[in-house]
């Protein structure tokens, strides 16, 4: 079956990408919706134009669908941006990165529901704990791109999902009870290289911002190769 990828270049789209072609899924292209608005209900917003480097060492096409981000409206942009996957490359279904967001995920299911093609969330209801073990297990390299939440920082932007890091959010979430895998929105990844990659991207910039809300809402762009 073929099928196209909602992508945001984070891990969640990216593992669940990775584990639709282990169990035997064509992936026939990517689709990544670069929002205005930071703040956005859907879509991952941190280095989302850097989906085009991914796309590239993945060898594969990539659908760009420009929002402003308006709550449901833009989910309208989403429908046709999957429209445009369907007839140029005839895709039969969606993969999806949702673990554990009911907003998310039934949004999207109404959607290919509507378009008539299935809707694919390997990654639904998984173990947080476990999820994070199994990117480390199956080689995939994230950062840290954005963190959204109490008591993490900036002192996170550009950290690497490993151990040491995850028992680090383990002693986090035992105080503030923060999603471990960052589902809440608590912090935002790049993948920078995994199983799906021909080769590993290399940062050769990056800069920080720091939203106006305050030290718990920053960011980093990369620059990479």
């Amino acid at each position: 079956m073929k099928l196209g990828v909602l992508f945001s270049g984070g891990k969640d789209s990216t593992y669940s990408a990775w584990l639709a072609k282990e169990y035997g899924y064509e992936l026939t292209c990517l689709i990544s919706i670069f929002s205005e608005n930071p703040e956005s209900y859907m879509f991952h917003t941190p280095s989302i134009n850097k989906t085009k480097k991914q796309a590239e060492v993945m060898e594969i096409p990539l659908i760009i669908q420009k929002t402003k981000g308006e709550k449901e409206e833009e989910l309208k942009d989403l429908e046709k941006a999957i429209q445009k996957a369907i007839k140029k490359y005839k895709i039969e279904g969606i993969v999806t990165g949702a673990i554990q967001s009911v907003y998310q995920a039934s949004r999207i299911q109404k959607i290919c529901d509507k378009l008539k093609i299935e809707c694919f969330n390997p990654l639904w209801q998984k173990n947080e704990e476990e999820y994070l073990a199994e990117l480390i297990k199956n080689k995939f390299k994230a950062i840290i791109v954005g963190v959204f939440a109490y008591p993490l920082d900036e002192s996170f932007l550009g950290r690497e999902i490993n151990s040491e890091f995850i028992n680090e959010l383990k002693k986090i979430n035992q105080k503030y009870k923060i999603n471990l895998a960052g589902e809440g929105g608590e912090y935002e990844t790049f993948v920078l290289n995994c199983p799906l990659f021909k080769k590993e991207l290399k940062i050769i910039n990056k800069s920080r911002k720091i939203s106006s809300t305050g030290k718990n809402s920053c960011k980093v762009e990369l620059e990479i190769e």
